[in-house]
């Protein structure tokens, strides 16, 4: 799932990046003084970093003032008989499990027992426990009358070395968990990848280097094996932009890489591995229906100024481009490709271009974006307009933007099929006295944003899917377990479940659409 930077990310995003020979922009003494004299001037209108919640928004939401859109309060509307209804999840953030049955290190098993990398400390050793407790998180699913689930395989689960020795118990998991979802009706979704590289491979370089792609792809034709017979919707990868950006840009996520160039390296070799992992696939059956997950978001400039345009151009590009034009009009957006170009070898646009069956689409929020010359790429997270809501991720909440987004892909790649794939809000979420979680934000978050995707749909884009983020509450990255986007309450202590308001809410609005069609 995306994220938005800390202040101290907004500030020095690229201060201790080494040089470059693909154009970073440096920003002398003087102008880094503007850029953030300028922030100081809009500071009640920036979206706020991922450990801090805007106190009008922190005022709102006690007081149970948020305000609501008027799109809240439309009318439901009916999606088609055969749309998909999901929930997703991702193997670190739920698993647990850390050393059982031949499981292998994974970089975020070392980066969040790291020192001062994730929030209190926090590690997925246990997150929710569902390698012990699927079963019961089955039942969920079901309950929730969800008719399918996203969920990802643990690279270092199954190849516990990156390569070479199967681990076939990993398997065997992964196995038990489609055999329970086919026969509780819930049609099993695989995501090969969600950020979890063998720590093995990590120490041969990682994503910076061009073997990871091969090794991957004989990865995906070992899950492929085992599991292809039953499951066939396949997604790739789940957000390799974002995966590039903080885990080797700016070094917030794991692996904790910094700079330009390993960014750019990454990202090259995630498109080279999902071409190299959809052609296995494509060689090993017929029948898979193969796919990858973007976050896209409309990158919106902060400003009218000329170089707040250039800049969220640039962003654009950056952000929802990087990983989806390779992959379908085999080349790099205009406004980056000089910067990719040192990684390009002869084949490997040929190799990244391939045709897929559907694209995964990650939404949240848009993105706000200034000219920031000192930054990463030279363009970064600013202000929001005045007014806007917010997460208590510091997320601003707009669901036209979801609309924007999904007509812009119809536009933009010949009307691709697309799937919501995440979709969701944080919010504190006590557990009241009563035994329940009065989570009405999250419910008008959802209502809305369900609104914009029926929105879309009129306007023609193929949208046949929605997948809410997420099932339950779970290890959050380097937010470690302070911040919940669950539909599913978790005590982390007792790891006990409890349905959220808007879990139910969920499960009536897809039982009313069934009822409907």
């Amino acid at each position: 799932m995306r994220r938005t930077p800390r202040a101290d990310e907004r500030d020095t995003a690229s201060s201790t990046n080494g040089p470059t020979t693909t154009g970073q922009l440096h920003a002398s003494a003087a102008a880094l003084a503007a850029v953030r004299a300028r922030r100081r001037c809009c500071a009640a209108m920036l979206i706020m970093p991922r450990r801090g919640l805007l106190a009008a928004a922190v005022g709102l939401i006690a007081a149970g003032r948020v305000p609501r859109s008027r799109t809240a309060a439309a009318d439901d509307g009916a999606f088609p008989a055969d749309f998909v209804w999901g929930a997703s999840t991702a193997s670190y953030q739920i698993e647990g499990a850390v050393d059982e049955d031949g499981r292998g290190k994974s970089i975020w098993d070392v980066f969040s027992h790291t020192p001062g990398r994730v929030k209190n400390g926090d590690t997925g050793d246990i997150a929710c426990d569902h390698y012990h407790r699927w079963r019961a998180d089955i039942d969920l699913l079901a309950r929730g009358n969800f008719s399918a689930y996203r969920f990802s395989t643990a690279w270092p689960r199954i190849l516990p070395s990156g390569g070479g020795a199967v681990e076939q118990r990993g398997l065997d998991f992964y196995e038990r968990l489609v055999d329970a979802l086919i026969a509780n009706g819930i049609a099993p979704w695989l995501c090969l990848y969600h950020w979890d590289l063998p720590q093995a491979l990590q120490e041969n370089g990682g994503w910076l280097n061009r073997d990871t792609s091969a090794k991957f792809a004989d990865y995906a034709r070992v899950v492929t094996r085992r599991l292809g017979d039953r499951v066939k919707h396949w997604a790739i990868f789940n957000e390799p932009n974002v995966h590039a950006l903080f885990g080797h840009g700016i070094g917030d996520h794991a692996p904790g890489l910094k700079g330009l160039p390993n960014m750019l390296a990454a990202i090259h070799h995630l498109n080279l591995a999902q071409g190299r992992a959809v052609q296995a696939l494509r060689a090993e059956r017929a029948d898979l229906r193969l796919g990858t997950i973007i976050s896209l978001q409309p990158a919106r400039p902060s400003s009218d100024s000329a170089d707040d345009r250039r800049a969220a151009e640039r962003f654009d590009a950056m952000w929802n481009g990087a990983c989806l034009d390779p992959l379908m009009t085999g080349a790099y957006p205009a406004p980056v490709a000089a910067d990719f170009a040192p990684f390009v070898a002869d084949g490997d646009f040929a190799t990244m271009r391939q045709t897929t069956d559907y694209l995964g689409v990650n939404y949240y929020a848009p993105m706000y974006v200034m000219h920031a010359p000192q930054s990463l790429f030279g363009a970064w997270f600013g202000a929001a307009p005045a007014g806007t809501r917010f997460t208590a991720m510091g997320w601003p909440i707009d669901a036209g933007g979801l609309t924007e987004e999904l007509i812009r892909l119809r536009d933009r790649y010949g009307n691709p099929e697309l799937y919501v794939t995440e979709n969701g809000a944080c919010y504190d979420d006590p557990l009241a006295a009563d035994g329940v979680v009065h989570d009405d934000d999250r419910i008008a978050y959802l209502r809305e944003h369900l609104a914009a995707a029926r929105h879309a749909l009129a306007a023609g884009a193929k949208l046949r899917g929605y997948f809410v983020w997420s099932l339950m509450d779970n290890f959050e990255w380097a937010e470690g377990y302070s911040r919940r986007f669950g539909v599913v309450h978790v005590d982390f202590k007792t790891l006990k479940r409890t349905p959220k308001a808007s879990y139910r809410w969920l499960a009536e609005f897809i039982r009313n659409q069934t009822r409907r069609n």
